[in-house]
């Protein structure tokens, strides 16, 4: 069990994975994990360097960061997943989140943020965005569900948001609620999903952007900000990280 696990994460960090983490999903009902058990949650940390230059909203550079960190984290998900189909167990490659959310609910069947949280890679920030304690929420996931016999992590289930009320105040449409993630909430007890998304796709006009995104939320969270400050100290590039 452990050596499998340590060549599915040595394999996704040799396809550019910051990390790789398990998680034990058979508490989820069976539709949304394809009937599989455990879910590998694939991250890769965006450039600390881009990251820093979204405070006052998204710039091309972010852009076409997000549509790198996309397509690398698609053929992450399909390696891992050929190698465990290679060693004879089922595995699903996820796609990262732009191409799974539902048009009218803007929600996924099953978010790479749920998986993320059960495998203990963060826990969710009061603007619903995934948060780690090394790379803040300038990460990108995707995932990978299996039947394979993978160590799995103990999951985060409260926040260590706290106080801190930084994306709260920094929204432009005040989409963000305040209030303090636990597992049982909904993702409108957070957040407003669809202010975000029309402010994005304003964005795309007045920004000269492909992507409806944003990500004033995920600069403004201080443990972004202090990756951003430890890759000043020691530049890195965000797949060179350690983890």
């Amino acid at each position: 069990m452990e050596v499998l696990a340590e060549r599915v994460q040595t394999h996704a960090r040799d396809l550019g994975a910051t990390f790789a983490a398990f998680a034990d999903l058979r508490a989820l009902p069976k539709e949304v994990r394809k009937g599989l058990p455990i879910g590998i949650s694939l991250g890769l940390a965006l450039d600390p360097a881009i990251v820093t230059e979204i405070a006052d909203g998204p710039t091309p550079a972010y852009a076409a960061e997000y549509e790198r960190a996309n397509r690398r984290l698609e053929d992450i998900a399909d390696g891992c997943a050929a190698l465990l189909r290679e060693g004879g167990y089922k595995a699903e490659a996820g796609r990262p989140t732009v191409g799974n959310v539902e048009a009218i609910l803007l929600e996924t069947h099953l978010p790479h943020k749920t998986v993320a949280t059960l495998a203990g890679v963060g826990w969710i920030g009061k603007c619903a965005l995934l948060i780690t304690e090394e790379y803040g929420s300038a990460v990108r996931y995707n995932t990978v569900l299996t039947d394979a016999p993978l160590p799995t992590a103990e999951p985060i289930r409260t926040s260590r948001c706290g106080s801190c009320e930084a994306c709260v105040l920094l929204c432009p449409v005040d989409a963000v609620s305040g209030r303090e993630w636990t597992p049982d909430l909904q993702r409108d007890d957070l957040y407003d999903a669809f202010a975000c998304l029309d402010h994005a796709y304003d964005l795309v006009q007045s920004r000269k952007i492909r992507h409806a995104i944003c990500g004033m939320c995920i600069a403004a969270c201080p443990y972004t900000q202090r990756y951003i400050e430890r890759a000043r100290a020691a530049p890195v590039g965000p797949e060179g990280a350690s983890t």
